[in-house]
């Protein structure tokens, strides 16, 4: 029987309470100041790669105050194995100057305030609010996008039209829970490539047969795209060791 869409919600809900009953929150901080550095450094990054590079950030700057003390390129190299350092770097500055001169060096619990932060946009501001005050927010990443679509439960374009469909289907109270436990979701069954639709637990009765036959062909095409460069790449690689040898001989001869 095919499900409607609130009832479609009420049962993935109860799988995501079954499999992730109290998720945690995956990047280590000590207040909302680290919280938000944090996810500034987490986007296009993994909450791994930030949790191993944040200690050290902090050591240096622990607050608010401290960070705004830093250069740009200080800041930088303690974070250079996130990805995108140089901009993270200026945002978290900049965005550290923002609260000593206008919130007392203290990280404001609300949404707007957040949101005029330098380096701060909506889905971050959604984090923070949900993770470090308790405010109910369902913050959606390109991730939660997705599992929405392949779960029926939006057919939005963006991330906000995704996050007002998510929030009109699930109760205020579940948000905050509900976030944690796509993202935890996503990673142990939902990746975004080389997904089988068929083995998890949701997309196995959620997603659509025409979605599924799109998904497979798209990884299809990926991976005959990724065979097509390993192919060129070990070529160029012979191609090279055969350079080197040969100008190798004709030293040998030469001599």
């Amino acid at each position: 029987m095919t499900l409607d869409r609130p009832a479609r919600a009420a049962k993935i809900r109860a799988i995501l309470d079954d499999l992730h009953p109290a998720p945690a929150v995956p990047l280590d901080h000590a207040d909302p100041f680290q919280l938000l550095v944090a996810v500034i450094l987490s986007a296009q990054c993994t909450d791994a790669r930030v949790n191993k590079v944040t200690p050290a950030l902090f050591a240096v700057a622990p607050d608010a105050r401290a960070m705004a003390a830093l250069k740009p390129r200080e800041v930088q190299k303690l974070i250079k194995t996130c990805g995108l350092a140089r901009s993270k770097a200026k945002n978290i500055v900049a965005m550290s100057k923002d609260l000593v001169a206008h919130h007392g060096g203290v990280v404001p619990a609300d949404f707007a305030k957040l949101d005029a932060l330098a380096g701060v946009g909506h889905k971050t501001a959604g984090v923070v609010m949900a993770q470090a005050f308790g405010v109910p927010a369902f913050p959606v990443d390109t991730h939660i996008h997705r599992l929405a679509a392949r779960w029926q439960l939006s057919r939005a374009r963006d991330v906000v039209e995704t996050e007002a469909d998510l929030k009109a289907l699930f109760p205020e109270d579940a948000w905050n829970a509900l976030h944690l436990q796509m993202i935890y979701f996503g990673r142990s069954h939902c990746s975004a490539r080389g997904h089988d639709p068929a083995t998890c637990p949701i997309c196995s009765w959620a997603m659509s047969k025409a979605r599924a036959e799109r998904e497979a062909r798209a990884e299809r095409a990926s991976q005959r795209q990724r065979a097509r460069t390993r192919a060129a790449a070990q070529l160029q690689a012979k191609t090279a060791q055969s350079k080197v040898k040969s100008k190798r001989s004709k030293s040998r001869r030469a001599s």
